[in-house]
């Protein structure tokens, strides 16, 4: 009921509904808040859709980056390994 009350409708123009009006005032009121529950429900969905895309964007560079690192410390062994060699 508190939430009625916040509503620009005054409580004598509700009481002068009647019951059918009144209910019909609910109703229009609860459509309009699950309109607003709605639209919030969309924009969570599409914000979770863009997070996953750039958490894969993310969990890509990062295997690519380990991939190049591992690339890296293998081709500094070999140089290490040829120049410990070469020093013998």
């Amino acid at each position: 009921m508190h939430l009625l009350l916040e509503t620009p409708i005054a409580i004598t123009d509700l009481a002068n509904l009647g019951t059918a009006g009144l209910m019909g005032a609910m109703w229009l009121w609860e459509r309009r808040t699950s309109r607003q529950r709605d639209q919030q429900l969309d924009e969570s969905h599409s914000r979770i859709l863009a997070d996953r895309i750039q958490l894969d964007q993310l969990i890509t560079l990062v295997r690519q980056n380990t991939e190049a690192l591992t690339r890296l410390t293998t081709t500094q062994e070999q140089f290490l390994q040829r120049f410990s060699g070469d020093l013998k």
